[in-house]
């Protein structure tokens, strides 16, 4: 039985699997964006996002924990100095992950886990348009055409000036 059993133990040892998961986390914060099988993202996002929240409050003790998960200074010093700046203000959530399709050797489901505030494509696009609506083509002929005419008379109003 496997009560209370939650998370995905992947196919591998406790060892290896924090191991992975270690490496994978390294990878994320140091490259913002990883490609990986959809299993080993959704693990890696319950792995690392205690992580980021743990960084918002820089102390020797959020270091050291951090740190105990890691085992990389610079991945750490990085998620302590830019990463939690930008997420700051953010409740939690802050890894994204998309699906991709299969790969071709094994059909083993792919997918790529982003930190969100890093991604500017998906941040701009809301935001920056303003939403026009279109009713129909004969409601727009109708408003060009009187603009057109009246600038035209104008100017053969100045003309005979």
């Amino acid at each position: 039985m496997r009560h209370n059993k939650k998370f995905n133990h992947l196919g591998r040892t406790a060892d290896h699997r924090a191991a992975l998961l270690s490496n994978l986390a390294v990878a994320l914060i140091q490259h913002k964006r990883i490609t990986t099988t959809l299993a080993k993202a959704k693990a890696l996002k319950k792995y690392v996002e205690p992580l980021i929240t743990r960084s918002k409050n820089d102390t020797t003790n959020s270091r050291r924990v951090v740190f105990r998960y890691l085992q990389d200074k610079d991945a750490v010093t990085e998620l302590f100095k830019e990463i939690s700046v930008k997420v700051a203000d953010r409740p939690g959530g802050y890894t994204r992950v998309i699906k991709l399709g299969t790969r071709q050797g094994d059909a083993a489901q792919i997918a790529f886990i982003e930190l969100v505030d890093y991604n500017e494509n998906m941040s701009k696009a809301p935001k920056a348009e303003a939403k026009k609506t279109r009713r129909s083509r004969r409601s727009t002929k109708k408003t060009d055409a009187p603009a057109v005419e009246t600038s035209e008379a104008t100017a053969e109003d100045t003309k005979a000036e």
